[in-house]
């Protein structure tokens, strides 16, 4: 098999595919992470700075842009949230943005955050994208100590060099980690910045490995198990 490198896999047309989570709304975030987005923000905030939420793979943003104007204008409730969404296209729907929103266009692989957020998400896109366990790990690093984290999650998309899924050994290595994962609704999260370091190298992607459970051609990820 020739796995992609990350370079290759974001050229790909499977990455490119807009039926994922594009156009989807707040209450399909809602639904698809099992929280109601604004009431977890509002919960969040604290005095003298702002709620902040991290979107990865957003889309055209709808979603993020939804939550802005229910949390209001700069100024009143708006000026207490910040809202970041980042992904690969960057075909926004919100433009100009409101305020307190910014929509960002960078690979996921390589983009860095300025502040710690105290809710990040990422609804369908860790399908799509090469080194799973890589931006799980970043990620624990993005949240702040009480922050949220909640995405859609495939663990058959993880791979062995053999082709074999990682399987339950990859949930064990998970969950002594403090990460949460149900294979029923298939929901990774966790709460809390933490350092998260698997037993896992990175070695290439595979976009030819057909529909996962969504219906939808994803990408499965090949690791050395170490």
């Amino acid at each position: 098999m020739n796995l992609l490198d990350d370079d290759a896999l974001e050229r790909s047309s499977v990455v490119a595919n807009c039926r994922m989570n594009r156009e989807r709304r707040l209450p399909g975030y809602n639904r698809e992470l099992g929280i109601d987005v604004v009431d977890t923000l509002r919960a969040r905030r604290r005095a003298g700075e702002p709620v902040r939420w991290l979107d990865l793979c957003c889309g055209t943003g709808y979603a993020l842009g939804q939550a802005a104007d229910l949390l209001g204008g700069e100024g009143g409730e708006g000026g207490e949230a910040e809202i970041v969404g980042v992904d690969l296209v960057g075909f926004f729907a919100r433009t100009p943005c409101p305020p307190r929103l910014r929509l960002i266009t960078a690979s996921v692989t390589t983009w860095r955050p300025e502040h710690p957020f105290d809710l990040i998400t990422c609804v369908h896109g860790l399908h799509y994208i090469g080194d799973k366990l890589g931006l799980l790990a970043r990620i624990g690093t993005w949240l702040a100590d009480d922050g949220l984290f909640l995405a859609n999650f495939d663990v058959r998309a993880i791979r062995l060099e053999g082709g074999a899924p990682a399987g339950r050994r990859l949930t064990t290595s998970l969950r002594s980690q403090g990460v949460r994962y149900d294979g029923r609704t298939r929901r990774i999260g966790w709460t809390g910045r933490r350092l998260i370091d698997l037993p896992y190298r990175y070695r290439g992607s595979d976009d030819q490995a057909g529909p996962n459970y969504t219906g939808q051609p994803a990408v499965n990820s090949y690791y050395e198990y170490c």
